[in-house]
């Protein structure tokens, strides 16, 4: 196991060794980890690596021998704790992309909640780049993602209700990254 799991290249290798059987979860797990490094600027430079290595472990929750809550956001960041992970690094992770809403949606509010969440340009980065990259990795504007989501999930379901109720929030942090990039909208 990588030592260094709060590195892109120890992130990448843990990554690399979870989620390359789930297809296209590794094509977007890998170009998440790319847009992350993309909008590295956007946060100080002291945290750079950390926002790509949170890219790259985002989503090994969804990992089969990883699997406890079946919420891929808490059992990714279950995981990296009992590696020893940075605990920022661990909370970044647990709240990527809105979890809250759909850890309300599970009635898993309380388990997420012993990470705590930060609102920070690293939380906004990282959901820059989840957010605007598609399932196999295609590159999205923010409504395009949100869109697939809403289609890929049925209506009333969990992923579904939560990512229509994170959708002001999602796309605030979109923004904030982008402004931080220098990018208009």
């Amino acid at each position: 196991m990588p030592s260094a799991l709060d590195t892109p290249q120890g992130a990448a290798e843990l990554a690399e060794s979870l989620l390359p059987q789930l297809g296209n979860r590794w094509l977007h797990t890998q170009a998440v980890a790319a847009r992350a490094q993309e909008a590295a600027a956007a946060v100080s430079e002291a945290d750079q690596d950390l926002l790509v290595a949170a890219a790259w472990l985002h989503d090994i929750g969804y990992a089969p021998e990883l699997r406890e809550t079946g919420f891929h956001p808490l059992d990714g960041a279950r995981h990296l704790e009992t590696l020893g992970a940075p605990a920022r690094l661990v909370r970044l992770v647990a709240h990527h992309s809105g979890a809250v809403y759909e850890a309300e949606q599970r009635g898993l509010s309380a388990e997420l909640a012993v990470y705590e969440r930060e609102d920070s340009p690293v939380l906004d980065a990282l959901i820059f780049a989840d957010m605007t990259t598609g399932p196999a990795g295609q590159s999205f504007d923010f409504d395009t993602r949100i869109d697939e989501i809403l289609v890929r999930y049925e209506p009333g379901s969990e992923v579904h209700n939560a990512i229509s109720k994170a959708r002001p929030y999602l796309g605030a942090a979109v923004e904030r990254t982008r402004g931080r990039l220098g990018v208009s909208s």
